[in-house]
């Protein structure tokens, strides 16, 4: 397949590059799925190639969604209105709620249920400009259920044109046959659930939600170790309720990412500076939690830590599935730039996931996964939100209008 996306204004995203640098018109040259040319200019009428006409629009690479929860079974409306009457996401978290409460109807629902009720769920995140999303176990709790669930995730692909990273989150919380022993249940993800992940290619990483409420320090250590034995990446759910030190042991495993970070320290912030590993803001989650401790944006900055921005999309405590939104709550709510949420959903997020070799920014070489908006600002994408502006997608080379 070869063909040419003619008179468009590339914003390339190039990890190090300043600015947007909005390119004058040009013209992007495709092959298969990959950039071979990028050429400036009007382009040749007399190309023996299929010509697709941008008609000025704004090129940037395909947002990536780096960080979801887009598979579940359930609904926890009643929960939105509980915190909105007082109790607090911990309280609810013990008395059964939160996390647990969608554990149980992902567990009672079948591949094809989950497909069918994440398939909504997606297509607003295709709306927004997505091209690749990143989808998390951790509703199932056991070997079965968190099998399921990565197949729905897997599965997703087969229904729309969509990119699907892969993540298991068996340590999101200690299931209610394992409250008394969750040493045990830790033992059960390393020693069962990993390997059987790894051997169905299921999974590219391993995430942990190491927090009070969840797995410690200690348990989550163990739970890298077993992901490294099996070839898998690491990520961490990290400083989100409390400072623990998570992140830091991130970084000590060469982690993908870190998430979520309210509470992250100066010490953390180094030991991400250090390491690579992204920082992954998430402010659909303390938008709708009503939280006030910000993560350290200034501090990430001035030691250089590459920070992503994703949905957090989940039924409980970030139910939004437009990425733009995010990106307009990462600037007002945390402070960060129009071009930093443009970064944050492109090459860092490209980064968080491990793919930003082949992804993530426009250039001669990288695959073509790119978004076609209809605007001539970059910081307009951030700045509005509801005016649809993303008119089509490119998905491993092939063009897909929204």
């Amino acid at each position: 397949m070869h063909w040419i996306l003619a008179n468009v204004h590339i914003v390339s995203m190039k990890p190090g590059a300043e600015g947007y640098q909005v390119s004058d018109c040009a013209h992007i040259e495709i092959s298969n799925n990959k950039i071979t040319a990028i050429h400036p200019g009007a382009f040749p009428e007399d190309l023996s190639v299929e010509v697709i006409n941008g008609h000025q629009c704004l090129v940037t690479p395909g947002l990536i969604d780096c960080h979801t929860h887009l598979v579940y079974g359930g609904n926890r409306s009643n929960e939105f209105e509980m915190r909105l009457n007082g109790v607090p996401y911990t309280e609810i978290a013990k008395k059964g709620g939160g996390i647990l409460a969608t554990v149980n109807a992902t567990r009672s629902a079948s591949v094809e249920e989950l497909i069918e009720s994440a398939l909504p769920r997606l297509d607003g995140l295709i709306k927004s400009g997505v091209t690749t999303v990143e989808i998390k176990s951790g509703y199932g709790l056991n070997l079965n259920d968190e099998i399921k669930m990565l197949r729905a995730a897997k599965a997703l692909s087969l229904h729309r044109p969509v990119k699907i990273e892969t993540t298991l989150l068996a340590a999101h919380a200690v299931p209610p046959e394992y409250q008394q022993a969750p040493d045990d249940y830790v033992s059960l993800i390393c020693d069962t659930i990993i390997p059987r992940a790894r051997e169905e290619h299921l999974a590219s990483a391993v995430d942990v939600f190491c927090e009070s409420i969840a797995f410690s320090l200690e348990q989550t250590e163990k739970i890298f170790q077993a992901a490294i034995k099996y070839g898998l990446k690491i990520k961490g759910h990290m400083e989100q309720l409390t400072h623990s030190g998570g992140s830091e042991l991130t970084a000590r495993y060469q982690g993908l990412s870190v998430d979520h970070i309210e509470y992250l320290d100066e010490k953390g912030v180094l030991a991400l500076s250090q390491s690579g590993t992204v920082a992954t803001l998430l402010p659909g989650a303390f938008y709708f939690l009503r939280e006030t401790q910000q993560p350290p944006v200034k501090q990430l900055r001035e030691h250089n830590v590459p920070i992503a921005l994703s949905t957090d999309a989940n039924p409980g405590t970030s139910p939004f599935y437009d990425l733009t939104l995010m990106m307009n709550m990462g600037c007002t709510l945390f402070g960060l730039t129009p071009e930093e949420s443009l970064r944050g959903v492109t090459c860092n997020a490209a980064k968080a996931l491990g793919i930003h070799h082949h992804t993530g920014a426009i250039d001669i070489g990288m695959t073509a996964d790119l978004t076609l908006w209809d605007t001539s600002d970059p910081a307009d994408l951030s700045y509005q939100f509801g005016n649809q502006k993303a008119l089509a997608r490119v998905v491993d080379g092939h063009y897909h209008q929204i």
